[in-house]
């Protein structure tokens, strides 16, 4: 492989690891999710394209939220937090004009504000069957463009067949509450690194990206993190010549 002409080092080869802490009832976080996506599928066609292992980690933006709240999120966001309606109505639509350009068609006069700590439990339930990613779209898609009460069990396990899952291993899992333990954990690491709002993203353990940026911003990071690890490994390897 080469980059920019030079041969990269053998052994090169572990992908840059980026853990992304979101919560599924933020709506910057479905778009942050989507502009890393289209980040990473523009480097796809590099003659050294970068690898990349994408990890998603839970965090609650509003815990103390009910399972079953009476109101939609305009309802939610005024009353719940004290927000002024008019703003939090201009708030909406801006957020539904940045998701439209990122190709996500939101729906908050469809959208059933829930606790999201089961959702959680389920993302790691689907981490260990290999099925995370797949279930992270589905739930974003369901809560924010189809009105799904992502609160509610039955619907958490309809979408996790629709994410490849098995319905009985999924329902077991909520159940058991087992992954509870892992959502916490998520949440601790979030407070170690000092993350107060999501999305966040921890690129290679050492940048920290805030916010649902462009697709070009990630595009640019993970070129620049890939090359620091080609610049890295050759360096290494003259070195061991030499000595």
């Amino acid at each position: 492989m080469h980059r920019h002409g030079r041969a990269v080092a053998p052994g090169m080869t572990h992908p840059i690891k980026i853990d992304v802490w979101s919560d599924i009832a933020c709506p910057w976080c479905y778009i942050g999710k989507r502009n890393l996506e289209n980040g990473l599928a523009a480097v796809a066609g590099d003659e050294d394209a970068p690898q990349v292992e994408v990890t998603y980690h839970s965090f609650e933006l509003s815990p103390d939220t009910p399972v079953d709240f009476e109101g939609d999120e305009l309802d939610f966001l005024a009353e719940h937090k004290g927000m002024a309606r008019d703003q939090v109505q201009q708030m909406l639509e801006r957020v539904t004009g940045v998701a439209a350009e990122a190709g996500l068609a939101y729906r908050f006069d469809l959208l059933k504000h829930t606790n999201t700590v089961k959702a959680h439990e389920l993302l790691h339930f689907a981490k260990e069957h290999g099925r995370q990613h797949e279930l992270a779209e589905r739930l974003m898609s369901g809560y924010f463009t189809e009105g799904r009460h992502l609160g509610r069990e039955d619907e958490l396990v309809s979408l996790a067949t629709d994410a490849g899952l098995e319905a009985d291993a999924a329902r077991a899992a909520l159940q058991s509450g087992r992954y509870l333990d892992a959502v916490r954990a998520d949440q601790a690491q979030a407070r170690a690194y000092g993350i107060s709002g999501v999305p966040f993203f921890v690129i290679d353990g050492k940048y920290g990206v805030s916010g649902a940026q462009p697709a070009e911003a990630f595009t640019q990071i993970v070129r620049q993190v890939w090359g620091e690890r080609g610049e890295a490994a050759e360096t290494a390897d003259a070195d061991s010549v030499v000595a």
